[in-house]
């Protein structure tokens, strides 16, 4: 080993010589260098290597370049590159590929091999190394389009680009990306093409000796591509990703009128393609003269979100789907929340988004989603008035634009919507719409329903007929619904009957199962917050808790002790408590009752 570090280090003394004799480096920095390169490359053979250990022998030999960088700035001079920077490079390429070798599948320690070959520029390398790493990771396909990137913009060689194209191809024959990609590398192509012509021309130079194929300066390699990617992957947001891309260039108007064409051929039952076609609209050419006044731009503005509405409408004549729908509404509350000072605009907008809002629910093919918006704008006063009367839905507030029917009768968030907006809106019917709703809706799912009629009951029922539904609620088949109506129960009847309606409400309760922790540590917390709390009712709370949790729950074993500890209890019983919890947990609750009883001990609890 100390043979093949001494044989190295020697390998760097002429390029260590040159830097003392040009004055980049004294001699006291080429002796710290040794040093230092000494060090790290013993560390590189000993018997078990570290990947760190590279990491940080390249690191410090590009701190080295980076300061004979900074070094020749400083005093101007820039010869001898050959002689002290070449072989430092060519070193750390060396220390690349023996870590990239050893540790095959970090793909991060071969990207920064490239980036290294990309700021130092060695073209060269720069292909060799990718096509190593691609031998190893072929199955990536972001690593293919950045080496075939690589070869397109670092050495301008689109023959070397297209060929790793094809074959990432070959390893991913539907990838979406790859295909984009491609598609946009043989644009690119002909429009360099393109301009080295036009350059040509404009120097009057002759072009017998160039060779410009017609079809290739037209985009016919990207139309290749093109029709090879819509044969493979047929999905209208992927042709609409191509389109975008050839509408970069300008020399591509018959290609977008080819792709325009298959779209609207090939996909008019799905929505994207009328939601592209749509949005087109607002970039078509202004009529006329340039217009000066905010209204006549506002004017303008209307037409065409008009002409875009007019799409969809025609979109929704040959398929009627909720994903048309919804893009049909996405585009209405994008152009509803951009701003503008004239009113008429807004109140147009405004007045769009409720009538397709409206229509969707007719037609029983609006998303859930959207009923939350839908929510909000029919409760805020403005568009109440407008809704109600403008739209002809409503006859008179504070009725709703709409009910759940078929298609939403079961969804429990069209149901809350409706409710919460009823209640806002001071309906008088709300207690037999809720009993409608927990008829509707799956029982299981029903735990919003009964946390908004518990807050509809506590505002505006009696204490009776609150009761009355907790009562009810008590009586759950699920689990989760009775035990949040237990949690609730305790805390409303402390907040209205005080201390003793909740111990009377949790005598009542604390025997019907199923029950919660929560339960039981309310009503710890109620009795310590009286002025004089109860130890013996305490007691009583933890040892009833202990029946249902004491076997998994160390927690309540060790507050149980710390309640003991308090003024109030007695330390004597905690040793007894300890015994129990130690019969009582069970599996891995007993190591954390056992660390957690020695902070406790100690005071570090």
């Amino acid at each position: 080993m100390a043979e093949i570090v001494q044989q190295r280090i020697e390998d760097r003394i002429p390029e260590l010589e040159q830097l003392e004799r040009v004055g980049l480096f004294t001699k006291k920095e080429v002796k710290s260098v040794v040093k230092r390169a000494t060090a790290l490359e013993y560390k590189l053979h000993r018997m078990i290597v570290n990947k760190e250990d590279f990491i940080a022998y390249i690191q410090y030999e590009i701190n080295v370049l980076e300061l004979i960088k900074k070094r020749r700035a400083h005093i101007n001079y820039k010869f001898k590159r050959e002689e002290i920077e070449f072989p430092i490079i060519h070193r750390i390429n060396g220390i690349f590929r023996r870590a990239t070798k050893k540790w095959k599948d970090d793909v991060q320690l071969w990207l920064s091999h490239v980036a290294f070959c990309k700021k130092w520029a060695t073209k060269g390398q720069l292909s060799k190394v990718f096509s190593a790493m691609l031998a190893i990771h072929p199955d990536k396909p972001a690593l293919w389009i950045m080496a075939a990137k690589s070869e397109l913009e670092d050495r301008e060689s689109s023959e070397s680009a297209r060929h790793l194209f094809l074959r990432a191809l070959r390893f991913h024959p539907n990838n979406k990306k790859v295909y984009q990609e491609y598609f946009r590398m043989e644009l690119l192509h002909a429009e360099k093409l393109r301009k080295q012509k036009a350059e040509l021309e404009k120097a009057e130079i002759d072009l017998g000796e160039y060779e410009f194929s017609p079809e290739i300066l037209s985009g016919r390699l990207a139309e290749i591509v093109y029709k090879d990617a819509t044969g493979k992957i047929k999905e209208a947001e992927f042709i609409i990703s191509l389109l975008n891309i050839a509408a970069i260039f300008d020399f591509t108007k018959e290609l977008q009128d080819s792709i325009l064409q298959d779209l609207q051929t090939n996909y008019a039952a799905d929505g994207l393609m009328w939601d592209f076609m749509a949005r087109r609209e607002l970039e078509a050419p202004a009529l006329g003269e340039e217009l000066q006044s905010a209204k006549a731009r506002a004017s303008d503005i209307n037409r065409r979100e008009e002409r875009c509405c007019q799409i969809y409408e025609e979109g929704l004549k040959v398929a009627s789907t909720e994903p048309m729908w919804s893009c049909y509404l996405d585009f209405c509350l994008e152009r509803m929340k951009r701003k503008t000072n004239v009113q008429e605009l807004k109140e147009q907008r405004q007045e769009r988004v409720l009538g397709v809002l409206q229509r969707a629910h007719d037609a029983s093919l609006l998303k859930e989603d959207y009923y939350k918006i839908w929510q909000q704008k029919v409760t805020e006063p403005k568009e109440v008035k407008g809704s109600c009367f403008h739209l002809g839905k409503l006859r008179e507030p504070p009725a709703l634009p709409w009910q759940p029917q078929s298609a939403t009768a079961k969804s429990v968030t069209v149901w809350s919507l409706s409710l919460q907006t009823l209640m806002e809106m001071g309906s008088g019917d709300m207690a037999r719409l809720f009993q409608e709703a927990l008829a509707h809706v799956n029982p299981k799912e029903s735990l919003p329903l009964w946390q908004l009629q518990l807050q509809w009951s506590v505002a505006t029922q009696t204490p009776e007929e609150t009761e009355a539904t907790f009562k009810r609620g008590l009586q759950s088949a699920v689990p989760a619904i009775a035990m949040e109506m237990k949690d609730n129960f305790l805390n409303w009847s402390y907040s209205t009957g005080g201390y003793k309606k909740a111990r009377k409400t949790f005598k009542s309760l604390q025997e019907i199962r199923p029950l919660s922790k929560a339960f039981f540590t309310r009503m710890i917390e109620i009795e310590k917050e009286q002025e004089n709390p109860k130890m013996n009712y305490l007691r009583e709370y933890y040892e009833r808790s202990l029946q249902e949790f004491g076997t998994s729950d160390e927690d309540l074993w060790l507050q149980y002790i710390q309640e003991e500890l308090s003024p109030l209890g007695q330390p004597e019983n905690c040793g007894k408590i300890h015994w129990r919890a130690m019969k009582f947990l069970e599996g891995e609750s007993v190591e954390r009752f056992v660390s957690k009883y020695t902070l406790i001990q100690t005071g570090h609890l």
